[in-house]
C-alpha cells in the first residue's frame, strides 16, 4: 500500500512537471501582458502610473497618503499641488528623467501621460 501511494505521488508529481513546463512564447507574452497598462491608467504589474507619468510608489496623486511625506522633505510644489520632483510643469526635464527610469526597466518608452496642468482626479 505505502509502495502504491509512492508510486502514485512519483507519477504525479511527473505530470505536473511535464504540463507545468510553459514555452517562452507564453511566459514572453505574460510578460508582455504585465507591462501593458491597463484601462485606467496603472501598469497591470502595479509598477508604472501612465496617467501621471511616475511609478505607482511615488505617485502622490493617486496615493494621497504620500503628500505628507514629500512636504516633510520639502519637495513640494504649491502651486502645482504635487512634489516638486515630479512637476512637470516647473520642470519638464523630470518628464524625461521618470521616462528613463520606464524605458530602463521595460525597454520601450512610457504611454504618454495626461500631467499637462496636473489634473487632480485621485484614485481610491
Amino acid at each position: 500500500m505505502l509502495l502504491k501511494r509512492f508510486s502514485l505521488a512519483i507519477a504525479l508529481v511527473g505530470a505536473a512537471a511535464c504540463f507545468s513546463g510553459c514555452s517562452k512564447t507564453e511566459n514572453q507574452s505574460a510578460v508582455v501582458a504585465a507591462t501593458q497598462a491597463s484601462g485606467d491608467g496603472h501598469a497591470e504589474d502595479g509598477w508604472w502610473c501612465a496617467e501621471h507619468g511616475v511609478p505607482e510608489e511615488v505617485c502622490t496623486r493617486c496615493n494621497p497618503k504620500l503628500v505628507s511625506d514629500f512636504k516633510a522633505k520639502g519637495d513640494w510644489c504649491k502651486e502645482h499641488d504635487c512634489p516638486e520632483s515630479q512637476c512637470f510643469v516647473c520642470h519638464p526635464e523630470k518628464e524625461a528623467e521618470f521616462a528613463a527610469l520606464y524605458e530602463a526597466k521595460y525597454g520601450t518608452q512610457p504611454p504618454k501621460s495626461g500631467t499637462g496642468e496636473h489634473e487632480h482626479e485621485h484614485h481610491g
